[in-house]
C-alpha cells in the first residue's frame, strides 16, 4: 500500500544552483588570467596591479602621444650607425689623390734625354807670320794651362818671317780643313827664330835639344803635360801640303 508523500518533506534546494552560476564567470576568469600568466610568464606583481598600470599607461598616451613614440633624435640607431662616417672616410680617402699622373709612369717615353756637354769652343789659330817681339815663353805656358784643361796638344812653330817652307806651311794653316783640324785638337803657337832673340833659341834647344842645323819650320808637338810627342827636327817635316800637314796633324791629335 502506497504512503503518501508527505507535502512537507524537503526537496533538494535550489539554492545550490545559484551559487554555482555565479562560480562559472570567475573560473572563466582565472582560466584566461592562468593562460596569459603562461605566456607572458610570471610577474611579480598581482594581476589586479598589472592590469590598472596597463590601464594607467593607455590614459597616459593618450593623454600625451609625444611621450608615448620615441622620437628619431633619441634614436639609438641612428646616432650609432656607422654607415655615415664610413662615407666620410671614403670620399676623405686620397687614393684619388695620389694616382700617379701619366708623366710620372714609368718607361722610356717619359724619361728625360741624358745630358751631353757641350764641344769646347775651337781654339784660336794665329794669322801668318812670327811675331818677333812676343813673349814666346809666356806663351807657351798659357798654351799648356789650356791644353791641361781642355786635353788638346800643343804645337810649336819655330820658324822666320824670310823663310820660305814657313810661308808655305801659314798659307795651310789658314785653309779652312786644317784651320778646323787646329782649332779642335791644338793649341797652336809660333815662335820666331830668324832674329837675334836668344831667349826664343834657348826655348828651340829646350823643345828639340838634338842640336845641329835646324831646318825650317820646325814643328814639335807637346802634351798637356808638357812631353815632347814628337819633333820634325829628328823625324823630318811632312810634306808642306794640305794633304801632308793634316795627315801630321791628325797623327799626333791624341
Amino acid at each position: 500500500m502506497l504512503r503518501p508523500v508527505r507535502a512537507d518533506r524537503r526537496t533538494t534546494s535550489p539554492r545550490s544552483a545559484a551559487p554555482l552560476g555565479r562560480r562559472l564567470p570567475l573560473v572563466a576568469a582565472a582560466v584566461v588570467a592562468a593562460g596569459l600568466t603562461a605566456a607572458c610568464g610570471p610577474s611579480s606583481e598581482p594581476a589586479g596591479s598589472a592590469a590598472a598600470a596597463t590601464a594607467g599607461q593607455s590614459a597616459q598616451a593618450l593623454s600625451d602621444p609625444q611621450s608615448a613614440t620615441p622620437t628619431a633624435e633619441t634614436s639609438p640607431t641612428a646616432s650609432a650607425s656607422p654607415t655615415a662616417s664610413a662615407s666620410a672616410s671614403a670620399s676623405a680617402s686620397p687614393t684619388a689623390s695620389r694616382a700617379p699622373s701619366g708623366s710620372a709612369s714609368s718607361g722610356g717615353g717619359s724619361a728625360k734625354p741624358a745630358r751631353t756637354s757641350a764641344a769646347p769652343a775651337p781654339a784660336k789659330v794665329p794669322g801668318p807670320g812670327y811675331d818677333s817681339s812676343a813673349d814666346a815663353q809666356k806663351q807657351i805656358d798659357a798654351a799648356l794651362r789650356a791644353a791641361k784643361a781642355d786635353g788638346r796638344m800643343v804645337l810649336l812653330d819655330f820658324g822666320a818671317n824670310w823663310c820660305g817652307n814657313c810661308k808655305a806651311a801659314d798659307k795651310v794653316f789658314a785653309q779652312s780643313q786644317t784651320a778646323g783640324i787646329l782649332g779642335a785638337s791644338y793649341h797652336l803657337v809660333k815662335v820666331d827664330i830668324g832674329g837675334n832673340s836668344s831667349a826664343n833659341s834657348a826655348l828651340l834647344r829646350k823643345y828639340s835639344p838634338s842640336g845641329g842645323t835646324y831646318t825650317m819650320p820646325v814643328l814639335v808637338v807637346v802634351s798637356p803635360s808638357g812631353t815632347v810627342r814628337t819633333d820634325t827636327h829628328v823625324t823630318g817635316n811632312p810634306s808642306l801640303t794640305a794633304d801632308g800637314i793634316n795627315a801630321f796633324l791628325r797623327k799626333w791629335a791624341s
